[in-house]
């Protein structure tokens, strides 16, 4: 059959300047803090015009890495020291070092929230976690797992009772989005990935809060372990 137009993703010159703007900043060649050249030597410099020019930066001021004043200038934002959380995405796709501390935080932050969740759940959160657990282990096929398994963990930072641990949990999972095609291994068989999970599930319907962190803990280094491989074997192959 054949692919709809409209599904067909074509990179415009705009696309193809801020992804290269973006790789300049993150790589060091243009420096946190320092100036930009004017923006007809820069537009010069990548060999595109001024108006594309202006429509890529302003991409990159609207995901926080630089920042510009009328008479001043460009400047590139120290992001380490004024960046939020929003910026883990774009950061651990150019490095997969992010993602490795991104998985590190994901799994302190993970092992809370199911010892909270244990203490604070409902009625409601109870059933609604089985419901997920089951969807894992229905899932049609690996990416279906997948995403089905990102709903159990919110619905576990939803126990909690806390928004911030939400918000956090979105933010983790967010990070890892732009390459979780290579995070799948360990959803690939979904009965599977719903039996390593089900300890988590369990405790934390059961109430026991020492368990479900000690479970969450367990079930997060693993599936870690068995992602960054995968995602290792996927950058090297």
């Amino acid at each position: 059959m054949p692919v709809p137009p409209e599904t067909i993703q074509r990179r415009s010159v705009v696309d193809l300047l801020a992804h290269r703007l973006r790789q300049d900043i993150l790589s060091g060649i243009h420096l946190p803090g320092a100036l930009l050249p004017p923006e007809r030597d820069l537009a010069a410099g990548y060999g595109v015009t001024r108006t594309t020019l202006k429509h890529a930066l302003s991409r990159l001021e609207q995901a926080g890495l630089i920042s510009t004043r009328h008479g001043i200038g460009t400047r590139i934002r120290d992001f380490l020291h004024e960046g939020g959380a929003d910026l883990l995405p774009m950061l651990a796709a150019h490095d997969p070092g992010w993602l490795t501390e991104v998985f590190e935080v994901r799994r302190h932050i993970g092992a809370v929230v199911a010892r909270r969740a244990a203490a604070r759940r409902t009625d409601r959160h109870a059933r609604r976690l089985r419901e997920l657990l089951q969807a894992v282990r229905e899932a049609p096929d690996g990416d279906a797992a997948q995403l089905a398994d990102i709903e159990v963990h919110r619905e576990l930072a939803r126990a909690t009772g806390n928004r911030v641990y939400l918000l956090l949990t979105n933010t983790l999972f967010n990070a890892y989005l732009p390459v979780r095609g290579a995070l799948r291994a360990p959803f690939e068989d979904p009965a599977e990935a719903a039996d390593r999970l089900a300890p988590v599930v369990r405790a934390v319907v059961d109430g026991e809060e020492g368990r479900a962190e000690r479970a969450a803990e367990e079930y997060l280094r693993s599936t870690e372990a068995v992602m960054l491989d995968s995602l290792r074997a996927a950058r090297s192959g």
